[in-house]
């Protein structure tokens, strides 16, 4: 059963990141391995994208990263809860893009354009 739409799994698949995908407690678990992330403490991090079943016409709503960031040492607002997903702990990213998602035209590309952004703000670019 495929649980990304397929133009979203060809992107996914066209990043070269090490990834699964799977369905657990009602959403679609992606995990990223390796995700960049400039400017901040860490070079790279696992991401996890805890996507609604019914993505990319249901709104997505925070991500997640492991290990924890932080920026220059400091603490990155709206990151302080730590949660457990897919057996492991995960800094979440309290970013709502609420009415900025537009179904039927956004979908994971521009999801994670989203998270790229939130990731380089929070690195100071």
């Amino acid at each position: 059963m495929a649980v990304l739409r397929e133009q979203d799994q060809t992107y996914l698949n066209s990043l070269g990141y090490s990834h699964t995908v799977e369905v657990v407690d009602g959403f679609v678990h992606t995990v990223l391995a390796e995700f960049p992330t400039p400017g901040l403490d860490q070079a790279h991090v696992d991401l996890l994208l805890r996507l609604p079943i019914g993505f990319p016409d249901a709104t997505p709503d925070m991500f997640w990263v492991s290990p924890a960031l932080t920026a220059k040492g400091a603490a990155i607002p709206g990151t302080e809860v730590i949660e457990n997903h897919v057996g492991r702990t995960w800094q979440r990213w309290s970013r709502h893009i609420g009415g900025q998602w537009r179904p039927g035209v956004d979908n994971l590309e521009t999801y994670l354009a989203y998270v790229r952004r939130a990731l380089a703000i929070a690195g100071g670019h």
